[in-house]
């Protein structure tokens, strides 16, 4: 009987509907954890529990069970498969000994695996392939294996071949012991005879087998090319060394929906996935007396309040112990959104420690406080590529806003929030339209509040393409002293990028020297907003003269002429409005490039160059010029005509100029924001 080994974590990761819950609850069911599996149709699963994830009947969060298989403890992390809710599939493969990437039975959907595959590459994270819903693949194995080698870096090995009656699989073989099986669902698989049908294939698929596993092992290779066949305990011993190393990629199919297969897998990580001093060792943590553990996950939940998920790598935890250098009032097992307090901790465990405050996701805990400098850097959450304006729907509630969306950033590092500077909104910002609409439903269904949400503003300027002298006098007399000054301006553009400025140039005491600056605080606040609305750049003007009075001038005086030249100055000035324009590098898969092309330039784009993307075979990158105007849902049709692994960076770049319809729409929608209509010579520039 096999010795129990520590207790160890295993990640289900995948592209969106591959089956990663039902997998997980089939899992749970084999291993006992479940009276009853649940189904994903009827939310009744162990992952996938939350309010906003069984609304979409999909994962939104990383989900964790612990169960036991055959006296060993297991942790699962059931990951999102879907690309805005990725990190937390990151954040998961940073701490787990092994992974399964589950994927359909289809050759066509494998490019969606390929960037996945990828990660774990660089992670060095050992891993399987999980093929599902086999009984009811129109595809053979073969096809698919074929199919994903193409977009995996690691030799695919094909663990076992299927026996089939008809079009059915009615059981497997299984290429290292040489032993088959008949798939009974729902229950564990029996022992049959292998059919004198199959075993050329066998043969065959174990040759191609061995001779992978050779190009790693010189004493493999030696006996086979000596015609040699390596006895069983040979051939599992070298497989393990080089699944421990991601050096190739066991394969492995069945259905979680009917439970079989699963059973298959469970030995299969029992036997090779490696413990957790192993996996400690590859992230450079090192071995100590005390405890060291990683935070992987925040909750911050209504009812049980702060939860923080972690994996305990060296020593021991006790409730009332220490951790992070904080008491541990309470440690918990979880299963799904169950909890089950548990008085201590063991190495390989992945408990939820409850009420840590001010300890985040992916902090390396000591027992006296975190700890830098020491494993893997945290990974930097990627760049959002999507926003939406935040406002509470009462005015009581704005002061609950901006705490409540701190926890949402808190648990989930791919969300980001601030202040616009300009338009002083609240701006929430993540990776995509689905994400930020769970963000909305967690506010409501966590924190009571109804929330007001619309497209930012884009940060459109004005600048003016004429020059004018201009002078202006302003004189008000009120019965006491009076104000009078009275200055003259010259006023002309400068070249993009080149600000706003002003000088003088004042001779003769025309214009005190005192009052100077107040003429210019004046012409400085009308660039704030100019005739079409937005604020003003490249933009000169000169104080040349004026005229004061002893009396009535005053600093205030000369700083309402100020403005008041300017507002008569520029609208005479040909103003213009100029749209922000930004760099746009798009990652996508070359199959989808001409979409791609169609996309951008159909956003008024400006496709500036195309090549292979580094290191990526099959994938491309595209370099454009696109409108800040256009980017708002640019990633929901970029991730359509990619089925959701492209990507995109957007970094502004310059100001251009916008005339004609869309300048004129741009215009009307910003005087009618600000409740009034342009006046003469206050057009757009589009005619």
């Amino acid at each position: 009987m096999t010795e129990a080994s520590s207790p160890r974590c295993v990640a289900l990761v995948g592209p969106y509907q591959t089956g990663k819950t039902t997998l997980l609850e089939a899992l749970l069911s084999a291993a006992g954890a479940l009276k009853r599996k649940g189904t994903i149709k009827a939310g009744t699963t162990v992952g996938d529990a939350s309010p906003e994830a069984r609304a979409r009947q999909m994962g939104v969060e990383m989900n964790a069970a612990t169960c036991t298989y055959l006296g060993d403890t297991w942790t699962v992390l059931d990951c999102p498969g879907s690309i805005e809710f990725g990190q937390d599939a990151v954040h998961a493969l940073q701490v787990v000994d092994a992974a399964v990437v589950v994927v359909d039975p289809l050759a066509e959907k494998a490019p969606l695996v390929g960037p996945l595959l990828r990660l774990l590459d660089e992670l060095k994270v050992p891993h399987y392939i999980f093929v599902n819903r086999m009984d009811v693949a129109s595809q053979s194995i073969k096809d698919v294996l074929h199919a994903l080698q193409s977009v995996s870096q690691r030799p695919l090995l094909l663990r076992e071949i299927p026996i089939r009656e008809g079009d059915k699989i009615s059981g497997y073989v299984d290429l290292v012991s040489e032993r088959a099986w008949k798939v009974r669902p729902g229950q564990p698989s029996e022992m049959t005879r292998l059919p004198e049908g199959v075993l050329p294939e066998e043969q065959t698929e174990r040759n191609d087998f061995l001779e992978h596993l050779a190009d790693f092992d010189d004493t493999l290779l030696e006996a086979l090319l000596e015609g040699n066949v390596p006895p069983p305990a040979d051939v599992y011993k070298t497989l393990t060394k080089d699944v421990h190393q991601d050096l190739v990629v066991p394969v492995f199919f069945g259905s979680a929906e009917v439970e079989w297969g699963v059973r298959r897998l469970w030995k299969a990580l029992r036997h090779e996935a490696p413990e957790v001093a192993e996996t400690a060792q590859r992230l450079g943590i090192a071995d100590g007396s005390g405890p060291l553990a990683t935070v992987v996950k925040t909750w911050n939940q209504q009812h049980i309040g702060r939860l923080s998920l972690v994996r305990l790598w060296t020593g021991t935890l006790a409730e009332g112990g220490a951790l992070g250098g904080q008491r541990l009032p309470g440690i918990v097992r979880v299963l799904g959104a169950q909890t089950t307090r548990v008085p201590n901790v063991s190495p390989g465990e992945v408990v939820g420690l409850q009420r840590l405050e001010g300890i985040a996701t992916g902090q390396l805990l000591a027992g006296g406080g975190p700890l830098t400098g020491i494993g893997r850097p945290w990974p930097q959450p990627p760049r959002p590529v999507y926003a939406l304006t935040l406002a509470a729907e009462k005015r009581t509630d704005d002061v609950k806003l901006a705490p409540a969306i701190a926890r949402l950033c808190e648990e989930d590092h791919s969300l980001r929030s601030h202040v616009d500077h300009e338009s002083h909104e609240l701006l929430l910002e993540g990776q995509g339209e689905i994400h930020l609409k769970v963000a909305l439903d967690r506010l409501r269904n966590r924190y009571g509040l109804q929330i007001v949400s619309h497209v930012p503003p884009v940060p459109y300027r004005e600048t003016l393409k004429g020059s004018i002298r201009q002078r202006y006098r302003h004189k008000k007399q009120t019965g006491g002293a009076g104000q009078f000054g009275e200055i003259e301006i010259d006023v002309k553009p400068l070249p993009r990028g080149g600000g706003v400025h002003f000088v003088e140039k004042v001779f003769g005491g025309s214009v005190p020297r005192n009052y100077i600056p107040s003429v210019g605080e004046g012409v400085m606040e009308s660039f704030g907003k100019g005739p079409l609305g937005f604020p003003v750049v490249d933009v000169e003007v000169t104080l040349l003269d004026g005229q004061y009075h002893a009396v009535d001038s005053s600093d205030m005086a000369f700083k309402i002429a100020g403005r008041g030249a300017m507002a008569e100055a520029m609208p005479k000035c040909q103003p213009i409005l100029l749209e922000p324009v930004g760099k746009l590098m798009v990652q996508t898969p070359s199959e989808a490039l001409s979409g791609i092309q169609r996309l951008v330039s159909g956003r008024r784009g400006q496709i500036v160059g195309m090549e292979p993307r580094d290191a990526w075979p099959g994938w491309d990158t595209v370099t454009a010029w696109l409108p800040q105007s256009e980017l708002h849902d640019f990633i929901v049709e970029l991730r359509s005509i990619t089925a959701g692994i492209g990507t995109f960076t957007w970094d502004f770049d310059h100001l251009q100029e916008l005339t004609g319809r869309l300048a004129d729409k741009v215009v009307e929608a910003a005087h009618a924001a600000h409740g009034h209509g342009h006046g003469p010579g206050q057009g757009s520039g589009a005619r």
